[in-house]
């Protein structure tokens, strides 16, 4: 008789196979939607230290929308579509819709995210080209976020990429910095303009010493590098006071204004200010 003992374990579970339909609808809805472009940008404003009543500019984070008008949540695609072309759109998308906003808004300045694998992809470079091409000043307001394992995992092509833009006036930020494993040889070598210490350093920070620790590691790396730090996940005001007191830049969380899809500029009683 035929031992199935192994076959009987490797077979998914019937919760695994309800997770697993579940996560197939959602990427199939998630690429629908994409292909229509329907996706919006929630603005969530990065403020300076010295100055925490006003936006130094704002961060454009994507939201993808279903047919039934429900904001996907990133954490149910994004880890998926990330090392896919579903990513790449995602990451079009996002561009498209940030470049449109910089184009509607001139004081307006904005961070956009992208994976460094859009930099070989030809329609995010053509959708950048275009953008850039239309607005002398668009270049100069736009800031390019990269996270920290995207960059590092594709050095050579990112450190071309960044000289190119940066000679257009784009900036860039080295997003979640800390969370992944930095190859400081290339984080020599980088040219980026700003870091955003990674929220798991900063949340709590007034009360933790590890965090305050870490983060003063990470913001004196950012200094030597003569690069601007910016605290992510700022959710206290006795953590934004430690922040201010401790030095960084610019902070970006919760206790300044939450991610809204209604422009900030457009309604100025949503200014960023200390609650």
């Amino acid at each position: 008789m035929t031992d199935n003992t192994d076959s009987l374990q490797k077979a998914d579970s019937p919760l695994d196979f309800i997770v697993n339909e579940q996560s197939r609808v959602t990427m199939a809805s998630v690429r629908r939607a994409v292909s229509r472009g329907d996706g919006v940008l929630a603005f969530q404003p990065v403020v300076r230290a010295d100055s925490p009543d006003r936006a130094a500019f704002h961060e454009g984070l994507i939201r993808i929308i279903d047919e039934t008008g429900r904001i996907v949540p990133l954490r149910d695609f994004m880890p998926l579509a990330e090392t896919t072309e579903l990513g790449r759109q995602i990451d079009c998308l996002s561009l498209s819709l940030g470049l449109k906003s910089l184009a509607q808004e001139p004081s307006l300045r904005l961070s956009i995210n992208m994976s460094a694998r859009s930099i070989g992809y030809s329609p995010w470079l053509r959708i950048l080209q275009q953008g850039l091409a239309g607005n002398d000043s668009i270049g100069e307001r736009l800031i390019l976020e990269i996270t920290e394992s995207s960059a590092m995992g594709l050095p050579e092509p990112v450190d071309r990429f960044m000289h190119e833009l940066q000679s257009h006036g784009v900036s860039f930020a080295l997003d979640d910095f800390g969370a992944g494993y930095t190859s400081f040889r290339y984080l020599r070598d980088f040219c980026f303009d700003m870091i955003k210490i990674d929220g798991q350093f900063i949340r709590d920070i007034a009360q933790t010493r590890d965090n305050q620790v870490l983060a003063r590691a990470l913001q004196s790396i950012a200094r030597h590098f003569d690069m601007f730090t910016v605290a992510e996940s700022v959710e206290t005001a006795e953590d934004a006071a430690f922040l201010i007191e401790m030095g960084v830049d610019c902070l970006q969380g919760y206790y300044f204004g939450a991610p809204t899809i209604v422009p900030p500029w457009k309604s100025p009683g949503t200014q960023a200010h200390r609650k």
